[in-house]
């Protein structure tokens, strides 16, 4: 089976850092956090990667080039400007004809994902979604007010829980048909066009198994991890 990887985005919210390494080739540890997204794939059953480039593409292309000294075939669909998570995808459409995995190359993924396959398969799903667990609590209260305008109660900064997309996907390639080429085109949009047409659209829930490399802070506790892993060197 496929995987694609979403590795072209300009990665602002870790500049300076990304002014002259892209995200998914930031260091965690004693290798690249897209090198991690790989290994993790392979274990999970994956034996070809699509990597979708743009943002420094030379830099990630230099490093990994065939994918033979990682044991694993890569290669690469290259658009001229930074798209979208769904308009990224697109770029690879010509490399898909089969079921598919897809994730975001800026994310570090630690579950099962054999098993999210097997229940991809199982469900005859168009689309599977790994979701996560997650509670926030909210920087403000709340105020309920009722139609009369009479106050009824003072929520003080509650916390609220729901699901979260995590970025990690098993697609059908008919997908790909849902999003407009060399357009700007989020996955919201595709998958929530999907489920207008009454596809099948399925949840994979996790606990745990995911660090999110979202900003500095994330970045840097996420390399505190891996550094500790590592041991003393």
């Amino acid at each position: 089976m496929k995987a694609v990887i979403l590795a072209g985005g300009l990665g602002t919210r870790l500049q300076p850092y990304t002014f002259f390494i892209p995200k998914p080739m930031l260091p965690l540890g004693n290798k690249p956090l897209l090198e991690h997204i790989i290994e993790w794939l392979k274990s999970g059953g994956i034996d070809e990667v699509v990597l979708c480039v743009s943002y420094l593409h030379r830099t990630i292309e230099d490093y990994f080039e065939d994918g033979a000294r990682f044991g694993i075939g890569i290669e690469y669909a290259r658009s001229e400007r930074p798209l979208a998570t769904a308009g990224q995808l697109k770029t690879a459409e010509k490399l898909l004809n089969d079921t598919f995995v897809c994730v975001y190359g800026d994310s570090v993924y630690e579950f099962n994902l054999q098993r999210m396959i097997k229940e991809h398969f199982s469900a005859r799903a168009f689309v599977s979604m790994a979701l996560l667990s997650y509670t926030t609590k909210l920087k403000y209260g709340f105020i309920d007010v009722n139609s009369s305008g009479k106050v009824t109660a003072w929520r003080e900064k509650p916390e609220i829980s729901g699901l979260i997309n995590i970025g990690c996907y098993v697609m059908e390639p008919e997908f790909l048909k849902l999003v407009p080429k060399s357009s700007s085109f989020g996955m919201d949009d595709a998958v929530k066009k999907a489920l207008s047409m009454k596809k099948t659209v399925r949840a994979f829930n996790i606990e745990s198994g995911f660090i999110d490399i979202g900003d500095k802070k994330s970045y840097l506790d996420a390399y505190k991890k891996y550094a500790e892993r590592l041991g003393k060197i």
